[in-house]
């Protein structure tokens, strides 16, 4: 079970920052592109190993990815365009992210490696099951918002209390853990539209 799966449950948060998006006529692509360049920022700041600032661009990018949906449904703006974008940005976020943690030296790089092969095709086979007709599909181990959740958790308490297991720091166990519960959530989802498609 993901975190993916309770959007709807946090309709109610974002509910008044949506009512002030529209009345500042900020649409939905301008969230998706914001969010972009916030994870392009947390892939750079990581790279300079300034991992507070970090864990803020993440969570900027959090935030605009569940904005730009929300303010969609709102203004009954979802379209195929709109939707095509969001999960490229998505893509090129996780891309930019896990990049920079592991290009600027905090874990080695056979680790970043495969925590992103891991969480891209967990993500690919999320998004595929629509393509087949399935219907999107976030089941699974780990999705995109507990990687989030889980990035800007650790990398506060990899602030506060920087500790070391087996000459690995709390992001670097992080990485593995997205590496393979990726792939057991790529199994996961490919196994679950496989039964559902001929």
């Amino acid at each position: 079970m993901t975190l993916d799966q309770y959007r709807s449950h946090a309709k109610v948060y974002f509910d008044p920052l949506v009512a002030i998006a529209i009345r500042c006529r900020l649409t939905p692509n301008f969230f998706t592109i914001a969010a972009l360049l916030a994870s392009a920022g947390a892939g750079i700041l990581f790279f300079l190993r300034m991992e507070l600032w970090a864990v803020i661009a993440v969570a900027l990018n959090a935030f605009c990815d569940a904005m730009d949906g929300a303010v969609a449904r709102e203004m009954k703006a979802q379209s195929k365009r709109g939707d095509f974008l969001d999960h490229a940005v998505d893509r090129y976020a996780d891309i930019f992210i896990i990049t920079g943690i592991f290009a600027g030296g905090m874990v080695p790089w056979q680790i970043g490696v495969f925590a992103l092969t891991g969480v891209l095709m967990a993500s690919y086979l999320g998004t595929q099951a629509q393509a087949v007709g399935v219907g999107r599909y976030y089941g699974g181990l780990l999705g995109r918002a507990d990687r989030l959740v889980m990035i800007m958790a650790v990398g506060i308490i990899d602030l506060l209390v920087p500790l070391s297991f087996y000459g690995l720091s709390l992001i670097g166990w992080m990485l593995i853990l997205f590496g393979f519960f990726g792939h057991i959530t790529a199994f996961q989802r490919f196994a679950y539209v496989w039964a559902k498609v001929e």
